[in-house]
């Protein structure tokens, strides 16, 4: 099934770490080759070897009206054609920051970046830079790229410095670094207590993506909102993987609640390398040339990415997220029956277009829960899955997504999550 890309993971061993670009690509966790991508289109992708998936990677998220839209790939092309990159401004950008803008409550001020981490890493600096303070606050479980400020692991309890989880992060970096559980208030309010007007900024991801998909329990985001208010801390939202995803404004118009600076990616970018930090005028004003904050980027606003990234937004109308919501609970339903009808051990969250498939009998509130799940009942899962037809991340810490052409083929995934639960269960 896989011989060619077998052949062709072995040709990217020599020249790449892992045979890979990035290390979620090289399927660690459930074993044997990736399968290597030839083609994708709409709900679809296929490989090298000639085989056809029903896609639910998406590109990790950002293909939300499927692959090759014809009004995306004909907006990048026409970008393309006037040319790639200028390094200079052009009047698309202020298109987009417009449209990005109006969508999102409390954004006012934003700057275009090349990727969500770099998003993420600008968005600490600029809090660090407008509170005078060094210490953030972030959850276990959540990610936010590969920033060393990020790559921390929670230490022994909630009131502790975290410590580094990757060669390469100095302990320095890791001291500046608080970890909280996600859905436990109290655990950041102890950390703040504990750490008085040293903090500058709780980041988290609203929706916890890269643990599998994990809702904030009701009140959380309030709450967080509420503390920083008390303490004069920033509170940001990473909505690289939920903004304009879960909500035409993202989870913070889905859950009510407004940040303080937001970071952007995957969907805003069409599927092209784009992201963006913003937030509170205020706050953004900070940022050079305006303020003392200094960042940069030679390929920042490149106008091919912009151009898509413009596109997909402008399609994303409120005909399309009703679209998303109503597959993703035929979805939700269709699955909850299969396990209600066979009580096996399997749990299943869903937000919007994101969802996950937890081998485990309750709820996933943080990421120790996550980590309880029955791995090894996850790989023969995704190995059903994968013969089937399924294009699924290769772990049961990623979430699923769904996009606007998955409409039509609801009844035919629940089936072969059926099918790969009863293989997997027999």
């Amino acid at each position: 099934m896989f011989e060619r890309s077998s052949e062709l993971f072995d040709e990217a061993h020599t020249y790449m770490p892992g045979g890979v670009n990035s290390p979620a690509r090289a399927y660690s966790a459930v074993g044997g080759p990736p399968p290597f991508i030839k083609k994708a289109e709409g709900p679809y992708i296929f490989d090298e070897d000639g085989n056809k998936y029903i896609d639910t990677v998406l590109s990790w998220g950002p293909a939300i009206l499927g692959h090759a839209h014809p009004d995306v790939t004909e907006a990048a092309k026409k970008a393309v054609d006037r040319g790639s990159t200028f390094g200079a401004p052009t009047e698309i950008e202020t298109e987009m920051a417009r449209e990005m803008v109006d969508r999102v409550p409390g954004l006012d001020v934003l700057r275009l970046v090349s990727s969500g981490t770099e998003a993420c890493m600008s968005a600490v600096r600029v809090a660090r830079g407008a509170t005078g303070r060094d210490k953030i606050i972030k959850f276990d479980g959540c990610y936010h790229g590969h920033g060393d400020s990020f790559l921390i692991a929670a230490g022994s309890g909630a009131l502790t410095l975290g410590e580094p989880d990757s060669p390469g992060v100095t302990e320095g970096t890791a001291r500046d670094t608080l970890v909280a559980n996600f859905n436990d208030i109290d655990s950041v309010r102890r950390l703040v207590e504990e750490y008085p007007d040293e903090v500058a900024t709780i980041i988290l991801e609203p929706i916890c993506g890269n643990t599998g998909c994990i809702p904030p329990k009701d009140g959380f985001l309030e709450d967080l909102r509420d503390l920083c208010d008390d303490h004069d801390i920033l509170l940001t939202f990473d909505e690289v993987m939920t903004g304009f995803r879960v909500a035409r404004g993202g989870a913070a118009e889905r859950y009510g609640v407004t940040p303080d600076l937001y970071c952007f990616g995957k969907v805003v970018g069409g599927g092209f390398p784009m992201a963006a930090y913003g937030g509170r005028e205020e706050v953004m004003r900070k940022v050079a040339p305006d303020g003392p904050v200094y960042q940069a980027g030679t390929l920042s606003g490149n106008p091919v990415a912009v151009a898509a990234g413009l596109a997909t937004l402008r399609h994303l109308d409120d005909d399309a997220y009703e679209t998303l919501e109503a597959t993703g609970q035929r979805l939700e339903q269709g699955v909850q029956e299969i396990i209600d009808e066979h009580d096996w051990p399997v749990y299943q969250q869903r937000v919007g277009s994101m969802f996950s498939i937890f081998f485990r009998e309750d709820a996933v509130d943080d990421h120790g829960d996550a980590t309880d799940c029955d791995m090894d009942r996850f790989v023969d899962f995704f190995g059903h899955m994968l013969r089937s037809g399924v294009y699924m991340a290769p772990s049961q810490y990623e979430a699923g997504f769904l996009c606007t052409p998955h409409s039509s083929l609801v009844d035919t995934l629940v089936e072969r999550i059926d099918d790969a639960l009863q293989a997997t269960f027999a």
